[in-house]
């Protein structure tokens, strides 16, 4: 009779081990491990440093990003510091949000410091005048996506069409902004999310293929640009919102879904 309960132990020391079975205890430990890791915040830095023209709509880009990204669980930290790109530092960010950045904003070490985070998997973000930067830096061209060239005159209304999984967003959505024509198409080398319809405003030059939202992964971490963004009232349009909320949700690697 002894033997009885020394059987019955084992049994369930073993019922224990086998892979979909717990006890009450591994539970509650399991639990406990659980809860005393709880997953990492993911934080982005905006970069709004300017070298040329500055858009006054920067503060309220700023503060929209902080928006977003406190409703979705995003730390954001804003500079116009430069010496934050060094490899320390940057390790911090899950992504860098270029917002209406302009001309020449870092020197060459802090460039080869961008190249090494993008390289290793970090995530870009580009906003409106990201496009009007680093002109003599060719991979920050390919990371962008296309340079500014040039823009109607004014403020001009017309309607973005979403392509792919974004149509989700909107069928079409009439929107008045700044609307960028570009030094190229980049169709060929990245993911084409949103284009303009010139036959509705003045001052095209890209023709009936004019992109002005994109993403692409080619450089090693993911990359999303966006030429709208040029107004404060922009920021406050919900359609614009969501578009910059799925650009943050995919360079810190939330969505697969640009």
């Amino acid at each position: 009779m002894k033997t009885i309960p020394a059987l019955l132990i084992t049994l369930l020391l073993a019922t224990a081990l086998l892979p979909g079975c717990t006890s009450p205890a591994t539970d509650a430990l399991s639990k406990t491990s659980a809860s005393a890791t709880p997953a990492e915040t993911p934080n982005i830095l905006v970069f709004t440093r300017t070298a040329g023209y500055h858009h006054e709509s920067i503060p309220t880009g700023v503060q929209t990003l902080r928006e977003l990204g406190q409703a979705e669980g995003i730390d954001v930290t804003q500079s116009d510091d430069p010496s934050l790109f060094n490899d320390a530092s940057l390790a911090r960010f899950d992504a860098v949000v270029f917002l209406s950045t302009t001309g020449d904003v870092l020197d060459d070490a802090q460039q080869a410091v961008f190249e090494r985070y993008i390289g290793k998997g970090g995530g870009y973000m580009g906003v409106h005048a990201a496009a009007d930067t680093e002109y003599n830096w060719p991979w920050y061209g390919r990371l962008v996506g296309a340079w500014f060239h040039s823009h109607p005159k004014g403020l001009q209304t017309t309607v973005v069409r979403f392509e792919g999984d974004e149509a989700a967003l909107a069928n079409e959505w009439q929107t008045t902004d700044e609307l960028y024509n570009y030094r190229s198409n980049p169709r060929a080398g990245v993911n084409v999310i949103a284009t303009v319809d010139e036959s509705r405003y003045q001052g095209g030059t890209m023709g009936a293929d004019h992109p002005i939202a994109w993403c692409s992964n080619r450089l090693g971490g993911r990359a999303w640009y966006t030429g709208l963004g040029h107004t404060d009232a922009q920021y406050a349009d919900a359609v614009f919102r969501a578009h910059l909320l799925r650009g943050l949700r995919y360079v810190i690697g939330r969505a697969n879904a640009c």
